[in-house]
């Protein structure tokens, strides 16, 4: 007994060893003053002996529901009183009494709006108000209510999700029996019983269980994204006295109280303690289940709830996400920027304008003179300052916001909707989780891809092995190739083993090799699989699929992994039940790169099993070890056939030597956790090193590792990876691959996926330190290249040249000051970059250096929780969803099923949300600002008096009314080239990463246009009726037409995609403003206001003259001549056959297959290619038709960008794909 409970204490030491990973095994209880083997004694553990028992100040009480009613927290505006949260998720920001002020504050914390707010009110002074007060209050309140009214279907969404969630029921201990609640209705304090596949309410105490030990199992997908159970264990003291006599009585009794940390978010710690009964217990994380988790494999559990709603870990987890700014949005604040102070810089002068005028005419003139306050000038001047600003103040483009909000939400539904982009196999959908950073995806300069589970299926299949030095199975068989072996002897086999070697199976059966069977027992021992047992057989959940395949092919082969306890593993091995006591579980962790299990044997024996990378575990091995070169040839081949390597060893652990390291163990305890954790590294460091001198191959017992062989897992790509990559090179867009792997596996991923050429040349280790420590910056190629380099261009040779980079090289270049820069110029250069060996950390470092480096915009890629850093780090992360659960999706931007689906939502979404906002904001600045600049030309012939040329409708209306739908629909729907077209020519994509369509020159541009618009806009009508009978309001309306026919007359050149709506809407835009018009300047009107009706009738005579007609046709045309010449000169140089990217009917298939020609054929792998050679989904678009695609922008040349498919070599020539009437329900984007 005193052995048993001293390897239970061993047993919760080790897990307790990394509380940043969940534990797949439970810990047992807390150490308690009991004797250990050898009469030695254990320090007692208790609350009061715990370096950090003062810092659990949370105090819970079993059975105590009215004391935690009255501690709840409570609040009312802005006063907070209480202790302890309640149950209830509020994740809405609104209430009826609270919505209004709420919004107004959130909304005014724009500074846009609190401008507007003050041009509101500085409209009301009569004093300097040069224009009515709704001039602005009606945009600024329409702005304020779609916001508004925005926010609010957003939070009803959330109320609505918050109450599906508080309204599940649970049962509570309440008076002696079980009470079903809901889940808002559960205090801390309350013991909860949990029904098997339901969610933990509350974060629990486990008290008890239905299972052997109190033992529980739960999925903590939803936390951690992991698929895999875990297991959980009650104390004891709880599991002896509470399932002696399990009934509602024994549970109303139990009145322990758990001391513990205040409510925090780390969700793998957990420290306190539960005193009970006059004795303190130490609980850990091991012990608590917490909320969102799922009850699996046990029919039913007790726990004491200690941290309620808010305050529990996985709410309290729910921060706020980064706000990710595009480009784009930097740009264009800058922009908003610049132009306010345009408008003070104007104002200014017009005030000195109109001071010197004051000073200079207008006192010669006693009609003007009166006009003047007091005689002063410069107070005169300094009112009329605040009025230009008034004036002035439609530059400033209000509805720009709440119209780019709209316009980024929309193209986020396009990309949900498109049904190209669902996987159907699983009915996944394309997912952008992140709306504001749909023009960024047109952007993409350097893209960082995860290999494992992105680029390849992760469906992971054992297809050969290497056993003390021999390898077994054939990888250059196909797997539709490879004959199954006979496994019918074997019950427990599932036909899913892909590999031939009878010779193994033989040897395996005769028991003739140990080495094979401590290979195969080390595969049934060190893992974190847990096993589901049904009518069909053993299925196992794997945290990850290497695991669930190592596993599986042991089962196959006859070492199948049976049952797990608290304590002990089953395994039958060839028919035969063996028991091992598990002693210690030293987990797997991307820093140590390994795992180790320390068992019992049936006979007594001690054993350490550990499995892990192949660099880390052969680094731990003596010299000297058997079979250790031909290991490594072993691993070399398994390398170029592109298989996933792991090595397998085994240490044999004297009593003696286990004894000392459980003192360790024990004394570990009692320390502070930093402390702690530093002690228990350095013993698992010394359990897995000095691997083996001596061994004793008859009993496999030895006092160092002994290295027992290596596993080749084939992880092939996914379909259309190699087409895909081949794509996005051909776009323009840097690729680099991270990963974990060996440098020969990457590389041979990197040539079947077309991620390298046949012709490649890898630059790497010394060569590659040589260039990166040469004085000369420009050196270009290394001293051996030169001989091969001298009749071809640098650049050539660069361009068949990749970087690859081990993780070592990139923390050793990390240390060298300047390396980093130097390293982003050489891989600029370069076609392609693989880094290999690399772990999560580092790939985040990776991608911070581009960043730092560069200018690039930077998209990554994965699909597990290791590329979450690198995700978040990214400018754009996009997150697969594979088999490694939902981290990377959870925390990324846009979610894809497929690799292959990257090509579609970078070169046809990103290209047309790119190019239809960029367009969007150029015309709508040049639209908001010609009509506002035409008041700067009438300055100069009102004597600078801030008189607005325009009626104040008009103002309020224009942007608001008279041309924001079109603008609105050009943004929404516009496509310069289809789908197709698209997908065909990527080249087109270069214009993003460039930034070719919105950059400082661009809206120079547009504002140079802007004021050539704004000129012939007064001038022309000015000069019409200099001499005629007309007056200032009929020019006025004059301009006002010739605004709306210019910005019309933009909006149709502009537009290449024509719609339904965008014909509709632009004639009623059109119309309205002449409706809206003649109703303003109704006669009646002016009685009842006459102060905001003062063009009397003045758009009846305008509109039945021809003159104005003419007028208003002539300045309105052009000013729209620029756009006219740009449009006519397009279609002139790109001509009917160049530059376009044709639609051709002549069917022809796609195939997703890769043609890659490998150099070294000693290197190739069938199985690194797409999994099937199937025919590829054509790709379609809406129905309405293209005009002359693509045009201005699209004019590309050799270096920037050029298509000219007419010089094209055949070969590389668009191929044709057939026509396809679009499904019913697919959503036309």
């Amino acid at each position: 007994m005193d052995k048993l409970q001293h390897r239970k204490q061993v047993s919760k030491l080790i897990y307790d060893r990394t509380p940043m990973d969940l534990a797949e095994l439970a810990v047992a209880e807390a150490v308690r003053m009991k004797p250990l083997p050898g009469n030695r004694t254990a320090t007692c553990v208790t609350a009061e002996g715990w370096a950090d028992a003062s810092k659990l100040t949370w105090e819970v009480r079993a059975n105590s529901r009215q004391h935690y009613r009255r501690c709840r927290k409570r609040s009312f505006l802005c006063f907070r009183w209480g202790r302890c949260a309640d149950n209830a998720v509020r994740s809405y920001k609104y209430s009826p009494l609270t919505f209004l002020p709420l919004t107004l504050f959130e909304q005014f914390h724009r500074v846009a709006n609190i401008y507007f707010l003050l041009m509101v009110v500085m409209q009301s002074v009569p004093a300097i108000s040069s224009l009515r007060w709704y001039t602005t209050a009606i945009p600024l309140i329409l702005v304020l209510m779609v916001r508004g009214l925005k926010d609010l279907a957003s939070d009803l969404a959330r109320r609505k999700s918050d109450s599906q969630i508080n309204s599940q029921s649970c049962d509570v201990l309440d008076s002696q029996r079980f009470c079903t609640v809901m889940w808002k209705d559960l205090c801390v304090g309350d013991v909860v019983r949990v029904h098997k596949n339901q969610i933990i309410p509350a974060d629990l105490l486990l008290l008890c269980s239905s299972e052997h030990y109190s033992l529980c199992y739960v999925e903590t997908a939803d936390i951690d994204g992991e698929t895999n159970l875990k297991y959980r264990q009650a104390l004891s003291i709880t599991h002896n006295e509470l399932t002696s006599e399990p009934s509602e009585k024994g549970l109303a009794d139990f009145d322990g109280v758990a001391f513990c940390e205040e409510p925090n978010h780390r969700l793998y710690t957990f420290r306190g303690y539960l005193r009970w009964r006059g004795e303190d217990h130490v609980l850990n994380n091991e012990h608590i289940l917490l909320r969102g988790t799922v009850l699996r494999n046990t029919e039913f559990a007790y726990g004491l709830a200690v941290y309620a709603g808010a305050d529990s870990k996985i709410l309290r987890n729910c921060g706020k996400l980064r706000v990710k700014l595009t480009h784009v949005d930097r740009l264009l604040n800058k922009v908003v920027i610049g132009i306010f102070v345009f408008v003070l810089l104007l104002s200014f002068f017009m005030a000195i304008g109109h001071g010197v005028f004051e000073s200079q005419v207008a006192r010669d003139a006693p009609a003007l003179s009166a006009l003047t306050p007091n005689g002063d000038f410069i107070y005169s001047a300094f009112l009329t300052f605040w009025s230009y600003v008034i004036v002035l103040s439609p530059l400033i483009p209000m509805a720009l916001y709440i119209t780019f909000d709209v316009v980024h939400v929309v193209h986020s539904l396009f990309i949900n909707w498109d049904v190209e982009m669902r996987w159907e196999k699983n009915d996944s959908p394309a997912r952008a989780r992140n709306t504001s950073l749909n023009e960024q995806l047109g952007q993409v300069g350097h893209l960082l891809s995860d290999k494992t589970g992105t680029l390849t299926q992760n469906h992971l299949l054992f297809r050969q092995c290497c056993i003390a030095g021999r390898i077994y199975g054939d990888a250059s068989i196909s797997v539709e190739e490879t004959q199954q072996m006979d496994l019918s002897w074997n019950p427990f086999a599932s036909g899913q083993l892909f590999m031939s070697a009878p010779e193994l199976v033989q040897q395996l059966k005769a028991r003739r090799c140990p080495f094979s069977k401590e290979f195969f027992t080390a595969l049934a021992l060190c893992h974190t699989v847990m096993p589901e047992r049904s009518k069909e057989g053993i299925a196992y959940k794997a945290s990850s699929p290497d695991e669930e395949a190592l596993v599986g092919a042991a089962r196959d082969l006859g070492w199948v992994f049976h049952s797990r306890t608290r304590d002990n593993l089953t395994v039958l091995e060839l028919g035969v039940t063996r028991e091992y006591r598990v002693l210690a579980h030293l987990e797997f962790t991307s820093q140590r790169r390994r795992m180790s299990v320390l068992v019992r044997e049936p006979g007594g024996g001690l054993k350490l099993y550990c499995k892990g990378a192949d660099m880390v575990i052969l680094e731990r091995l003596l010299s000297g070890c058997p079979c250790l070169e031909d290991t490594e040839r072993a691993l070399e081949s398994f390398a170029q056939a592109c298989l996933r390597t792991l090595c397998v060893a085994v240490r044999g652990v004297p009593e003696e030597l286990w004894e000392g390291w459980s003192k360790i163990l024990t004394q570990a305890e009692t320390m502070a956790t930093s402390e702690r954790d530093s002690t228990l590294e350095t013993l698992y460091e010394d359990m897995e090193c000095d691997l083996l001198t001596v061994l004793n191959t008859k009993a496999m017992l030895c006092t160092h590792m002994q290295l027992l062989g290596a596993t080749a897992i084939e992880d092939r790509l996914q379909e259309g990876v190699p087409e895909t990559i081949e794509m996005l090179r051909k776009a323009g867009l840097k690729i680099w691959v991270l990963t974990g792997d060996k440098t020969e596996t990457a590389v041979n991923i990197g040539y079947f996926s077309k991620l390298l050429d046949p012709d490649t040349s890898l630059l790497e280790g010394q060569e590659l330190r040589e260039i990166l420590h040469s004085a000369d910056p420009g050196y270009s190629v290394s001293k051996a290249r030169q001989a091969d380099a001298w009749c071809v261009n640098k650049e050539m040779v660069w361009a068949k040249t990749a970087l690859v980079i081990s993780g070592p090289e990139l923390a050793e270049f990390d240390k060298e000051p300047g390396i980093g820069a130097k390293l982003m110029g050489l891989a600029a250069q370069c076609q392609s970059v693989l880094c290999c060996r690399v772990t999560p950390g580092q790939k985040a470092d990776i991608v911070q250096l581009i960043r730092k480096h560069s200018s690039s915009i930077t998209l990554a890629i994965g699909d597990g929780a290791n590329d979450v850093n690198m995700i978040k780090t990214a400018h754009i992360g996009v997150g697969i969803a594979g088999v490694e659960g939902g981290q990377a999706v959870q925390n990324a931007d846009f979610s894809l099923a497929q690799f292959r689906f990257l090509q579609r939502l970078l070169l046809v979404h990103g290209r047309w949300s790119y190019r239809r906002i960029s367009f969007f904001l150029l015309y709508f600045i040049h639209k908001t600002c010609n009509f506002a600049l035409v008041n700067i030309w009438f300055s100069f012939f009102n004597g600078f008096s801030a008189q607005s040329m325009y009626e104040n409708w008009f103002i309020a209306m224009y942007t608001a009314m008279y041309t924001s739908f079109p603008i609105q629909l050009f943004a929404l729907f516009e496509q310069d080239v289809s789908a197709e077209g698209s997908l065909r020519c990527p080249e087109l994509y270069k214009v993003g990463p460039r930034h070719q369509l919105f950059n400082p020159l661009t809206i120079a541009a547009m504002l140079a246009q802007t004021l050539f618009t704004s000129l012939v806009f007064f001038f022309i009508p000015y000069g019409v009726f200099h001499d005629s009978p007309l007056d200032y309001q009929t020019m006025a309306v004059t301009v006002s037409m010739a605004a709306i026919f210019c910005v019309d007359a933009e909006i149709v050149l502009l537009t290449r995609y024509w719609t339904l709506f965008n014909a509709i809407f632009l004639c009623i835009s059109f119309s309205f403003f002449f409706s809206v018009t003649r109703l303003t300047q109704q006669p009646r009107l002016f009685l009842l206001a006459p102060d905001d009706y003062f063009f009397v009738g003045v758009s009846e005579k305008a509109f039945a003259d021809p003159l104005v007609w003419l007028t208003a046709l002539l300045a309105g045309w052009t000013a729209a001549l620029p756009a006219l010449i740009a449009f006519t000169v397009n279609i002139i140089i790109s001509g009917p056959d160049k530059h376009r990217v044709h639609t051709i009917s002549t069917p022809q298939l796609t195939e997703f297959r890769s043609k890659v020609k490998r150099i070294d054929s000693g290197r190739r792998s069938p199985r690194a290619t797409s999994r099937t050679a199937g025919k590829g989904d054509v790709i379609t678009s809406g129905t309405a038709r293209h005009r002359g695609e693509p045009l201005l922008e699209d004019k590309l040349t050799a270096d920037n960008g050029a298509i000219d498919l007419k010089m094209m070599p055949r070969d590389r020539r668009l191929p044709p794909l057939p026509p396809r009437e679009p499904k019913p329900c697919e959503a036309r984007v």
